[in-house]
């Protein structure tokens, strides 16, 4: 709190410098210092930033009317797009207020008007940052989003820019995610509050909000990008003009699939498997023997990744020591991997990659991996990738080097947006389709919007 007064006293110094051009009331450089008011503001320190580009009565002067009227609009009407209007400090913003202010300005005090014009630029910021982050976003907490222009986007100046315009409601919805899913949810919304036919869609209503806050959490607004939602086992590789398909195996619920966004910069063909320590440890190790590593394609090396022989001898000290070793598995029919796997930077250590259990996909539950994502068409996708990139003349090399089972790398010109999210309701051709919360967070997200009363 100390920080955000020696920001308003700064702010206070740089409106008094300006001397008789400023024409912000002296209510509201005094507001802007009191430490009850910024203790009600969600965002203070991008309200204090706005009043310094913005140094006047911005929406309670007689000449805003307008403006504050379809600012008000737009917050009542935040539950249509699946946020909470409670969230915008509608109990003191009021259309009973801005009527006075209107019609009797002399019967509020300049103090009270001051104090609606803040709190209308922190509800108006917040309610930006909502549309475009999300309420609950994982990555970046209120106050983050408050103090840091991210990717470029500050909602302070989102709201200055676009303050005097007409068609101010239209270009504050402007900052909403762009992926098609989530047009589609809101269309969806917006068909139900016109028909007025929302006691009967509530459980819809519930799963739409919830998954429209997970969509603003995406950073992504490329056209082209590889989609994979965990719910549905799906993946999408989305292009201007078409969608390419495949089913995916997830994460099991104990070895979960991370949500992320990356970019795939190179697939590589008949890659090697470095097998995970706790894979091998709690998995291969109580069953291994010489004739399984031989079966399996297995290599084992030390510390220092010297190929050891394996002997009975040595599995004696393998077993007794195992965490001084490591295993790898070589290219062909058998790899975990199978005959290509996609790289992309992240924190997890997961990837998507091809498998050689091909038969798993016909299982309607397909959350069985230990966190990577399994790609039934990895081969039709690594041709789309090499389409996309302009690298036609590279598929037949890549096959060749499928069939036989020989390692490169290929590496993309134009890298591709990847984005792992976990969506558990979408809308398909205009009606929701549910998918099972295979990893339980849909009620966490429910009992923060309050969504379970």
């Amino acid at each position: 709190m100390k920080a955000i007064l020696s920001l308003g006293i700064v702010f206070l110094c740089m409106i008094m410098l300006k001397g008789q051009d400023v024409k912000m009331n002296n209510e509201i450089i005094f507001l802007l210092n009191d430490k009850e008011t910024l203790s009600k503001l969600h965002y203070p320190k991008s309200v204090l930033k706005f009043y310094n580009k913005n140094p006047e009565y911005v929406w309670t002067a007689s000449s805003k009317q307008s403006q504050a009227w379809a600012a008000m609009l737009l917050l009542d009407c935040a539950y249509q797009l699946g946020l909470s209007s409670s969230d915008y400090h509608l109990q003191e913003l009021t259309f009973e207020k801005l009527k006075i202010i209107r019609d009797t300005p002399e019967k509020i005090a300049q103090t009270e008007k001051a104090g609606l014009d803040i709190l209308m630029t922190d509800a108006l910021i917040s309610f930006i940052n909502n549309l475009h982050f999300g309420r609950y976003n994982p990555s970046y907490s209120a106050s983050y989003i408050d103090a840091n222009s991210i990717n470029g986007f500050y909602a302070a100046d989102q709201l200055s820019s676009v303050r005097k315009e007409e068609d101010l409601l239209s270009l504050i919805l402007q900052v909403q995610p762009k992926i098609q899913l989530y047009t589609d949810f809101q269309n969806y919304l917006n068909t139900l509050y016109a028909n007025n036919n929302l006691q009967a869609h509530e459980a819809e209503i519930k799963k739409i909000i919830i998954n429209m806050e997970r969509l603003r959490w995406l950073n992504t607004e490329s056209e082209v990008y590889i989609l994979v939602n965990i719910p549905s086992y799906t993946l999408e590789f989305h292009q201007k003009k078409s969608v390419f398909h495949s089913k995916v195996i997830v994460g099991k619920p104990s070895t979960k699939s991370p949500t992320l966004e990356s970019t795939i910069n190179y697939f590589t063909s008949a890659p090697d498997w470095k097998v995970p320590q706790s894979i091998f440890i709690k998995e291969m190790l109580p069953k291994i023997t010489m004739q399984y590593l031989e079966n399996n394609h297995y290599s084992v090396y030390d510390q220092h990744g010297n190929e050891v022989e394996v002997n009975a001898s040595k599995l004696q000290q393998i077993r007794r020591n195992p965490q001084r070793y490591s295993v790898r598995q070589s290219p062909g029919c058998d790899n975990a991997l199978g005959a290509v796997v996609f790289r992309f930077p992240n924190s997890y250590g997961v990837y998507l990659h091809d498998t050689s259990q091909k038969q798993l996909f016909n299982k309607t539950v397909r959350a069985l991996s230990h966190g990577c994502i399994r790609v039934e068409k990895a081969k039709e996708l690594a041709f789309q990738l090499l389409q996309y990139d302009g690298s036609e003349d590279q598929i037949p090399v890549l096959e060749t080097a499928m069939v036989q089972y020989k390692r490169k790398d290929f590496v993309l010109k134009q890298p591709v947006p990847l984005i792992v999210t976990y969506l558990t309701c979408l809308i398909k051709d205009g009606t929701p389709v549910f998918y099972d919360d295979i990893y339980h967070f849909d009620p966490l997200l429910e009992n923060k919007f309050n969504l379970n009363k």
